[in-house]
């Protein structure tokens, strides 16, 4: 049992909490919370003196024969603030704490806190670490299977890439077309995917593709110019998968897998004309697997993604514009030559390498 005599004693003897915590061996809170209780009774040393140690206890916790009484943490409430970005176990502990200050009752210490939570994640058969918050992450790819459009004069099958983008703490997904997997498409399915959820990840996870990272390894990461454009633009930050790890964008690999089987293997003997007879479809078909329901949990993507899309960040008043990056030299005339065009530019860069943005506006 507690020495509540003891702490009484020291404290009129104008002696600090910590050190009272000190020397007899107890956490520092169990002192402040002894004397809050020795105060709300009216109780100080000369009047504690007389009673016995039981008895004391019994003043000071009346409900607990002696033992305080703790106020158990809201642990259902604590779970959904865990899945918030930012919010850790830690942090919420801190909050108790205050709360159980304002309302005169007896906090767990962090431990406790913890012991208790890893408890009720058993019990409740709930995720304990959770990875995926929401609004935080947009994983990003190029699907392996491809779709074709024909032309309807010659009846040449043209070979379209299908872009992929998913959240995961939802598993909501967006999907596309397009003619190629150069710089203009990847950087256009980002800007239409951004539009379709309506909000914008703090974080993109793209693959190592030269349209988005030009190096990555443990010591550097150099973005592609149009694609770090892309990204200030947005407000998100782009941090792409380490090599040969594809557990680092395991959600967007697992969606690949439904777009192939779900949309693209389904629509694999119709024929398309046009870029957006196919990307119609796709749309359609995308709708209907973000609306079905899990194999092995309530609820949908859809159902999910409601309740993620506050977290997203807001879109930007106008949508990126897409823009390349050349060099050129400036010549004698100070002017630069770029797609068989010619521009002034100040005269102090003559003879110098300059870059050129090029957009099309």
């Amino acid at each position: 049992m507690t020495n509540y005599r003891e702490i009484l004693r020291l404290s009129s003897l104008g002696i600090n909490h910590r050190q009272i915590a000190e020397w007899m061996g107890i956490a520092r809170q169990t002192v402040v919370t002894a004397l809050q209780r020795a105060a709300g009774q009216g109780l100080d040393w000369p009047t504690a003196e007389p009673l016995s140690d039981r008895e004391l206890a019994a003043r000071l916790f009346p409900q607990g024969d002696g033992k305080p009484s703790y106020k158990m943490p809201d642990y259902e409430a604590v779970h959904r603030e865990l899945a918030k970005p930012g919010v850790t176990q830690q942090l919420l502990w801190f909050e108790y704490c205050d709360r159980c200050r304002a309302t005169g009752e007896i906090p767990y210490q962090l431990t406790q806190f913890r012991t208790y939570y890893r408890e009720y994640v058993v019990k409740n058969k709930a995720t304990m670490h959770i990875n995926r918050k929401p609004g935080e992450l947009m994983e990003v790819d190029w699907a392996g299977q491809t779709a074709f459009i024909v032309d309807a004069d010659t009846g040449e099958a043209f070979e379209t890439y299908v872009f992929v983008a998913a959240l995961p703490y939802s598993g909501y997904a967006y999907a596309e077309a397009f003619m190629s997997r150069e710089q203009e498409a990847w950087v256009t399915a980002h800007v239409n995917a951004f539009e379709y959820f309506g909000g914008v990840a703090r974080i993109l996870v793209p693959d190592n593709l030269k349209t988005g990272v030009i190096k990555n390894t443990k010591t550097e990461l150099v973005l592609n110019r149009t694609y770090q454009e892309l990204a200030e633009h947005y407000g998100t930050a782009v941090i792409p998968a380490r090599v040969y790890t594809p557990r680092d964008k395991a959600t967007v690999e697992g969606t690949v897998g439904l777009v192939s089987t779900s949309i693209l293997a389904a629509i694999r003997n119709q024929k398309f004309f046009a870029l957006r007879e196919l990307n119609e479809v796709i749309r359609e078909r995308l709708h209907i697997l973000n609306h079905k329901p899990f194999h092995n949990k309530d609820g949908s993507r859809a159902l999910l993604f409601a309740e993620e899309r506050a977290s997203l960040l807001p879109l930007p008043k106008n949508a990126y514009e897409m823009a390349s990056w050349k060099t050129a030299k400036v010549s004698f005339n100070y002017h630069i030559e770029v797609d068989g065009r010619y521009y002034s530019v100040p005269y102090e860069y003559i003879k110098r390498q300059v870059d050129v943005r090029v957009s099309a506006m």
